[in-house]
């Protein structure tokens, strides 16, 4: 009991990290659409979307082999130098090929030849951010979630401030951003320095030639899979920029972070969902629970969508802050993705409840190409689309990827871990969804206030008609014969 409290703990603290960074990030929105045009936006979105990507061949997968090798072996500071000086080779052998090639690399990824000082930039990101990945990994061995999350804090917020001090007062334009980000994480490396310099003082090890082969044969799998992961979430712009353009893409960028607030919801759920079902999946009534669960979670995720989607819009266009809006109007062409970038993320919310077969089963290979599935259905759905519906088209391309890996997922789970799920109150939840969405939309082509008022008195309502569902049933009372 002790360790499960422990554990609760820490993925709380860790969680509340990851929830401050989203958070912070999405504080900058509003910000960067008052500064940046719609097109200088989109080369930072492009941009980042890239440098995502990128994150994983550098880093190729060695935090990953840290975890596991230095579990298991005596001396944990050989493997710590191994890995952190063969991140550090990657890095730098990858960083220079970046920089000689920065012209053709900006052409390729659509941001355009004159902006190659943007993946110089980024290329010192990338590094910073690869030499910082190991000592992040060794507190979580260590179990010191304040140190990382204090360490993650900081990082965050010397982020924000560069953005605000390079952007409003320097005007020094979109560099700023990235600026920004390379500052950010020289503080994360200059407060991780006692946790690297413990490990490197005393000189190097040597190099362990078998050690390092099996922490190489361990690590390169993540990579694919990382890139698979990713490739769901960031692919949309650079297809996008060559679709439609730079500024599409900011316009995109802009409404697809409104989705943070769905993301935040999945997210904290995700925390607490994987060691609480690893610690029931013993219980004799284990999958009954999962079973409420996802209807817990159906519920209060459809009231999250509805309410964000149907509100978010006219909260975007009104004038409660005067003059100020949460977006720029200059993207207000872009709200129609956010309905289905926020369906996306409760499709993933759902694929987050699936995710219990393959963990329980120790069958996790299959997340992977779960995740390809994913991807190409990301990749077909905008080159389908986004000719035709222009980005609006990159949203279907969010909704219906994470919905083809929600399903698949459950049709896996149904296989090797198979659980009745309550099927019934889920399909009247799904159809109570779709009524009050219906509604909304027929309310909202009247008078304004009008539709304004029965959106909030449908969602209002909403939490009643989930409570009548989800209401226990009492046991019909045995018939009495006469």
């Amino acid at each position: 009991m002790a360790n499960l409290k422990r554990l609760g703990k820490e993925t709380l603290i860790y969680g509340t990290s990851t929830v401050l960074a989203r958070l912070l990030n999405f504080c900058l929105v509003p910000f960067y659409t008052y500064y940046l045009l719609p097109g200088q936006y989109g080369v930072i979105a492009t941009t980042f979307a890239v440098v995502a990507l990128l994150n994983v061949v550098f880093l190729f997968g060695m935090d990953q082999s840290y975890l596991r090798f230095a579990s298991e072996q005596e001396n944990k500071t050989e493997v710590f130098q191994h890995c952190f000086y063969g991140v550090l080779a990657n890095g730098v052998f990858l960083s220079v090929l970046l920089w000689v090639f920065a012209k053709p690399f900006a052409a390729l990824i659509g941001i355009g030849s004159e902006h190659a000082y943007m993946v110089h930039l980024a290329v010192w990101v990338l590094f910073l951010d690869v030499l910082n990945m190991i000592p992040f990994t060794k507190l979580r061995l260590e179990r010191r979630p304040w140190y990382f999350a204090g360490v993650r804090t900081v990082s965050i917020v010397v982020n924000v401030l560069g953005n605000i001090v390079f952007i409003a007062y320097l005007h020094k334009g979109i560099a700023s951003i990235l600026w920004a980000n390379i500052f950010g994480s020289l503080a994360s490396l200059v407060l991780l320095s006692p946790v690297v310099w413990r490990e490197l003082r005393g000189g190097f090890c040597g190099f362990n030639r078998m050690l390092y082969a099996d922490m190489l044969r361990f690590a390169w799998p993540f990579v694919p899979a990382g890139l698979a992961s990713l490739l769901v979430s960031v692919i949309d712009k650079p297809i996008l920029v060559h679709l439609a353009g730079l500024e599409q893409v900011g316009v995109y960028q802009a409404n697809f972070k409104i989705g943070v607030f769905m993301m935040l919801l999945v997210s904290m759920f995700d925390q607490a969902w994987r060691p609480f079902f690893l610690s029931h999946a013993k219980d004799p009534d284990a999958k009954a629970t999962f079973a409420s669960v996802l209807s817990y979670f159906f519920a209060l995720g459809s009231w999250f969508l509805l309410g964000l989607a149907l509100l978010m819009p006219p909260i975007i266009q009104s004038r409660i802050f005067g003059d100020f809006h949460l977006i720029s109007p200059a993207y207000w062409s872009g709200l129609s993705v956010i309905p289905l970038v926020l369906t996306g993320y409760f499709f993933y919310g759902l694929y987050i409840n699936f995710m219990v077969g393959p963990v329980l089963t120790k069958k996790t290979r299959v997340l992977m190409w779960i995740t390809l599935l994913g991807a190409a259905v990301s990749i077909t759905t905008n080159l389908t689309l986004v000719p035709h519906l222009g980005i609006t088209g990159a949203g279907w391309a969010v909704a219906l990827s994470y919905a083809a890996m929600a399903g698949a997922l459950f049709t896996f789970t149904q296989k090797v871990y198979p659980i009745r799920y309550e099927y019934k109150k889920l399909a009247a939840m799904a159809l109570v969804c779709l009524a009050t969405a219906l509604l909304c939309r027929t309310a909202q082509n009247g008078i304004l206030w009008v539709g304004l008022g029965t959106k909030i008195l449908l969602l209002t309502l909403y939490p009643l008609w989930m409570w009548l569902i989800l209401r226990p049933r009492k046991p019909a009372a045995p018939r009495v014969l006469p």
